[in-house]
């Protein structure tokens, strides 16, 4: 998701949906965005029911204070596999219907007994995995939970994280076991 590139007029008239919203400021993600609005252009879905698969991602993994513009990451990718198989479009679209006309608006505990209604669903089932894949894998939230990314390509943790717990008292280094490189077995 490019949130500072214009989505070109003939490609925005062959959107089927947009989803849209501003980044709270102060918030991680605001950090590292080079703008606080967002939008996300969808090819199968509609406005309507990209909203209703966010909140469903949002229900499945609920992170009170990570910005909807996360969520929208995994609509993304919904439709984008939506747009390349209609069976998926379908199943979809029966999915939201069985959810309800307002879904996207019911209060938490009201789309958690609808979500718990038709889990063994592969709607539900293609949700949930979709969202722990694509939420979870992107830079939006490794910044809100501070993680730092792989480290290989960096050098590694030895250097980088390692050993900075600063919740666990100093162990004596006597008492720690063999060093590496200084002849322990």
């Amino acid at each position: 998701m490019d949130l500072d590139r214009p989505i070109p007029r003939r490609q925005f008239l062959k959107t089927t949906g947009l989803l849209t919203g501003v980044l709270a400021a102060g918030s991680p993600l605001a950090l590292i965005a080079p703008s606080r609005a967002w939008a996300v252009e969808l090819k199968a879905l509609t406005t309507a029911e990209g909203r209703t698969l966010l909140m469903v991602s949002r229900t499945i993994c609920p992170h009170d204070k990570l910005e909807d513009a996360a969520y929208a990451v995994v609509v993304q990718s919904v439709d984008a596999d939506a747009a390349g198989d209609a069976r998926t479009l379908a199943m979809l679209r029966a999915g939201i219907r069985r959810l309800g006309a307002h879904f996207a608006t019911a209060p938490e505990p009201e789309r958690v007994r609808r979500l718990k209604a038709i889990e063994s669903s592969s709607f539900f089932q293609t949700m949930r995995t979709q969202t722990l894949g694509a939420l979870y894998a992107t830079p939006m939230a490794y910044a809100y939970f501070g993680y730092q990314g792989e480290a290989f390509s960096k050098g590694g943790y030895l250097y980088r994280g390692f050993n900075d717990l600063k919740w666990l008292p100093e162990v004596p280094l006597e008492d720690s076991g063999p060093v590496p490189g200084q002849g322990g077995t």
